[in-house]
């Protein structure tokens, strides 16, 4: 039974002194500032080293969240006020620099717009016992102030928070118990994207040793189509995208901004291609200097050859948004039409004949799953095969209990049942706010086994992807290992290159 009020040990860090507290036989600190917050005349800035403190800074509560939308969940939780954005949390059995235990960093995932480790369902503790490891989850800057394209300010500002994160884990996670050089980062969507992202950029090299993506999106902006999106944003202000115009801006104006944009992005269509249905104004933009190339050209040149990789994705990836669209079994043969011109790598006609009994609902499912999501995680793990990598593909295709199982095997499902947090955030969504069954809590612990025992050895315990077998772990109430599943849509999409998305008009 957890107790919040035990003290734990005090632990240094290169700041100061932090003071935890004893949970669950672990020893958990929450809210220790890896940067100076990003306000005032650091608005928009890098992250800068954080200022030590006098004292023992008691380390009990989460830092706030990074200003923001509200999430599929709903908005995020009362947590402390403030503009310390950028914090790091720690849950670790022993705080002993003699342990030396694999460390996993968590980032969180949110359409790059929304997120925070303080998420109730980021809870780690299981994760953490499980695995006798120590785990690190920690909160960056997402929406306008993370990622929009703001004239006068670095590109990919919430990556670069996650870089200064992983360099915070490199100076002191031996203090908390941790080996700095076993670190292993996991994601999933957008946290997905930003390891995928991690795994390309030349300052994040060296300061993990193997990744975990879940989901990776396939979304990154050409540098022109952020500067057109920047305009927009700035523009639903009256201003112009600069950091001279934005830095006075109150954060929930900029967040107001994203809000106000997102239901218009459908009608842009024609000039922001892909892009623009996503009703997502942010994603990395390939801006050739924090990140230099798309994910999938960096790693199939070599970059992160010594990092072993874990990628996968869900079967029925979509399904969320269309159930959140009030759209589930109402797609008509127009409309999946114009998802299958948009999104098929060969026209409609390839969807159409490689799927001849689909209907409009699966087919419209079936190429934005593919798209978003289920392609650009077997092309990353391509890719990273191709430049001399080492990578474990898997496929979950266990379906949500949620009402009779109708949103299937779908999007952040693997969130829940990871992290073991059936009643909490997308648990509550995906699991109806029922007990889990014996079966979900049996693939529950087989998640966590298999990521840990990676975090450990680099071996999940199936056999690494190869283009001849193309053996991926099938998680399901009964898992096995067997050929990709989705061979037909494999071949519809083998030799698409994945580019950054342009500006059209």
């Amino acid at each position: 039974m957890t107790n919040p009020e035990v003290p734990g040990p005090v632990v240094r860090t290169v700041a100061g002194p932090v003071r935890g507290r004893r949970e669950d036989g672990l020893t958990v600190f929450r809210g220790i500032p890896f940067a100076e917050p990003p306000v005032g005349e650091a608005r928009f800035a890098a992250p800068r080293p954080v200022r030590a403190w006098d004292g023992t800074r008691e380390a009990y509560a989460f830092g706030p969240p990074s200003p923001q939308d509200a999430g599929v969940a709903g908005p995020p939780a009362a947590l402390t006020e403030g503009d310390d954005w950028l914090t790091v949390n720690i849950w670790t059995p022993e705080p002993d620099p003699a342990a030396r235990r694999p460390v996993m960093v968590w980032i969180y995932g949110g359409a790059y717009k929304f997120g925070h480790s303080g998420s109730p369902g980021y809870d780690a503790r299981r994760i953490a016992v499980d695995g006798d490891l120590v785990v690190v989850t920690f909160n960056y800057r997402v929406a306008m102030e993370g990622f929009a394209h703001i004239e006068g300010a670095p590109a990919n500002r919430g990556l670069l928070d996650q870089v200064a994160a992983l360099e915070w884990v490199r100076d002191n996670i031996a203090a908390f118990g941790g080996d700095p050089g076993r670190v292993t980062v996991f994601g999933e969507s957008a946290g997905a994207g930003s390891v995928a992202s991690l795994m390309a950029m030349p300052r994040a090299a060296g300061l993990f040793h193997r990744a975990i993506a879940q989901s990776v999106p396939g979304t990154f902006y050409s540098d022109e189509l952020a500067r057109d999106i920047g305009a927009a944003l700035a523009a639903e202000l009256g201003l112009r995208p600069t950091v001279a115009d934005l830095a006075a801006v109150d954060p929930g104006q900029l967040v107001k901004a994203g809000q106000s944009l997102a239901p218009k992005m459908p009608g842009c269509v024609d000039r922001w291609g892909r892009a623009a249905p996503t009703v997502t104004p942010y994603s990395p933009v390939v801006d050739g200097d924090v990140l230099p190339v798309m994910p999938w050209q960096a790693l199939a040149s070599g970059a992160s050859r010594n990092v072993d990789l874990i990628v996968g994705h869900n079967r029925d990836e979509n399904r969320l948004f269309t159930a959140m669209a009030g759209k589930l079994g109402q797609i008509s043969e127009e409309r999946a039409s114009a998802a299958l011109r948009l999104y098929a790598p060969g026209g409609e006609t390839s969807y159409r004949a490689a799927f001849p009994d689909a209907s409009a609902n699966e087919l419209y499912e079936r190429v934005q799953t593919d798209w978003l999501f289920a392609m650009p995680s077997l092309h990353l793990a391509g890719a990273h095969l191709a430049g001399g990598g080492r990578s474990f593909v898997y496929e979950l295709t266990w379906q949500a209990p949620a009402n009779d199982g109708v949103l299937g095997a779908c999007h952040a499902l693997d969130v829940p049942l990871l992290f073991g947090t059936f009643q909490a955030d997308l648990g509550l969504l995906l699991f109806s706010g029922t007990e889990p069954s014996p079966e979900a809590l049996a693939l529950s612990s087989r998640f966590r086994s298999s990521w840990t025992a990676f975090a450990h050895t680099g071996d999940p315990g199936w056999p690494a992807y190869d283009t001849e077998r193309r053996l991926v772990q099938v998680l399901d109430a009964e898992p096995v290992v067997a050929s990709y599943p989705e061979e037909a849509s494999r071949r519809l999409w083998e030799g698409h290159e994945f580019a950054a998305l342009p500006l059209l008009g």
